[in-house]
């Protein structure tokens, strides 16, 4: 098509212009702004949150897709429930070794679930959806494996004691691989509830895209949350090789409030909703004041979710007790903030401002803080309301502003100057406590490692770590901000797969806040220059 031409027609730039000015001005400001003030400006969540996905494709047991981006590792575990006859290929190792437990593995699906429930638009807006979709659903494909029969759970494969026994990379695993499982008579309500919470959030994730996927996953919740309840018991009771690793502490109340939340909010089910409300008291959800959310203890994550109800016209007769659930979900986001009475009602933080609950992966609980307090801050802007804390009052922004501190010395704003995510920034933990990480990749020398000859001849090196494991949020500093990066030093080395989950939609969150800001700006700027 000719273009007509009008040699003699003064140009302005009207409005008409505009986005096309915005676009590449902004550009070139965003340029010089990163380019001249890079050490003082925000940091690159974007990165952070790509490297926190690859993470997961790290840790994972069975057999390694085509498409796997972390190259050092291969195939391992792939006699998984040989012994008792049943297929436990797949899902994942929760830490630097190779023991696959349940527990911890659920709630790092829960997180990544809930991560891209909450923060989806964010998320596919860095490009980053379908990577996450894939590291929920590597989990879910072994949960419905593990999920043999309606009252049937396998809890666990392989176990602690001998796996530590060892250091060798996963793909020349000598140890143990027995499996374990909980069932009628051998009851755990906190796996079975915890695992069907993972479920039914991951099925939200999946109704738009794989409606097929989406019922069978919350199919298995549903059985499993019925087993969980009709039988029930503690875990680790039945499972008691356990005990000394992932003991439940908290119960299998928490699990089982936790799990009908979460039904209630795949399946629109009353019932389920009638079953938090008739069991606030007796279970503890009403009852219980916490300051900390984690894989073992899920009140403050299952009082602030059921909190938000209370916005809800539907919900407005069972005011009484959701408001019981909500004060406790605000003692919680208080008790981070520091603004209770009472200093033993506050988290502790270290002296560069980090929330510490205690000394052994310290970071978990950090990543689950940042994670509630970014939700429960997007709840207050949206409902315009505000925190009312023993203190005083707390806008969204202020919330806001703490989650990010924290995200910001995880990431290298910290006496340290280290990032505690693996492979983020110039300085990061290079001795992983990691037994694939820290030996020669299978890739690169296919000969067998032995299960000592690891500790005899990378164990105790000085030398980085040959493979970086990218993404993974170490333990962390101690109550004083140190760090010591040592291979044998686990209460602060060592990473586990539910540290990073709820950072993927933290960071997903922040990045989408730091790129409207740039742009606002620009446009604050370019407007201010035509005026």
């Amino acid at each position: 098509m000719k273009m007509e031409t009008q040699p003699h027609k003064k140009h302005h730039f009207g409005t008409s212009h505009m986005p096309f000015l915005v676009q590449h001005c902004c550009l070139i400001i965003t340029l010089l702004i990163s380019t001249l003030f890079s050490i003082t400006t925000a940091f690159d969540y974007a990165d952070a949150l790509s490297k926190s996905l690859l993470y997961f494709e790290a840790q994972r047991s069975g057999r390694i897709p085509y498409n796997q981006r972390v190259t050092w590792r291969d195939h391992s575990g792939l006699t998984d429930g040989l012994e008792e006859g049943v297929d436990l290929v797949g899902g994942y190792y929760d830490a630097g070794d190779h023991v696959k437990f349940g527990l911890p593995m659920a709630f790092t699906i829960t997180m990544l679930s809930w991560s891209a429930i909450e923060y989806r638009q964010q998320i596919e807006e860095a490009g980053e959806l379908q990577h996450t979709l894939e590291a929920i659903k590597w989990g879910t494909d072994y949960f419905i494996k593990a999920h043999t029969s309606p009252n049937v759970l396998w809890a666990e494969v392989g176990d602690g004691d001998t796996d530590h026994y060892c250091w060798q990379r996963p793909e020349d695993m000598t140890t143990s691989r027995r499996a374990f499982k909980i069932e009628e008579n051998n009851p755990g309500s906190d796996l079975a509830g915890e695992t069907a919470a993972a479920m039914a959030a991951a099925s939200i994730v999946f109704k738009k895209t794989n409606a097929h996927y989406s019922h069978l996953l919350l199919h298995h919740a549903l059985q499993l949350f019925e087993f969980g309840d009709k039988y029930r018991g503690n875990y680790d009771a039945s499972v008691g090789v356990v005990k000394s690793y992932y003991a439940s502490v908290s119960g299998y109340m928490d699990e089982l409030l936790w799990a009908a939340t979460w039904l209630y909010k795949a399946t629109d089910n009353k019932m389920y909703f009638e079953y938090v409300l008739s069991n606030a008291h007796k279970f503890g959800g009403t009852g219980w004041s916490i300051s900390e959310f984690s894989w073992d203890v899920k009140y403050a994550g299952l009082q602030l979710m059921l909190s938000k109800l209370l916005r809800e016209e539907k919900e407005k007769k069972h005011r009484t007790i959701l408001e019981q659930y909500r004060t406790k979900a605000e003692y919680y986001v208080c008790s981070c903030l520091n603004k209770n009475n009472d200093s033993k009602d506050n988290v502790e933080r270290t002296p560069g401002g980090l929330l510490y609950i205690r000394e052994w992966n310290n970071m978990q609980y950090v990543s689950t803080a940042a994670f509630l307090l970014s939700t429960y801050s997007d709840y207050l802007e949206n409902t315009n309301q505000k925190l009312n804390c023993e203190t005083g009052t707390v806008d969204h922004e202020e919330i806001q502003s703490f989650a990010k501190s924290q995200v910001d010395y995880i990431l290298g704003s910290n006496p340290m100057n280290m990032s505690y995510l693996v492979g983020y920034g110039p300085k990061y933990p290079k001795r992983v406590h990691h037994r694939g990480a820290s030996i020669l990749s299978y890739k690169k020398n296919k000969g067998f490692i032995g299960c000592t000859q690891g500790y005899d001849n990378w164990y105790g090196s000085q030398e980085p770590n040959p493979n970086v494991l990218v993404g993974a949020l170490v333990g962390g500093p101690d109550g004083k901000d140190n760090f010591e990066d040592r291979r044998n030093n686990f209460m602060q080395t060592e990473a586990c797969t539910y540290n990073t989950a709820p950072l993927v939609g933290v960071f997903a969150k922040f990045l989408h806040i730091e790129n409207h800001k740039t742009v606002h700006d620009c446009n604050s700027l370019l407007l201010a220059s035509f005026k």
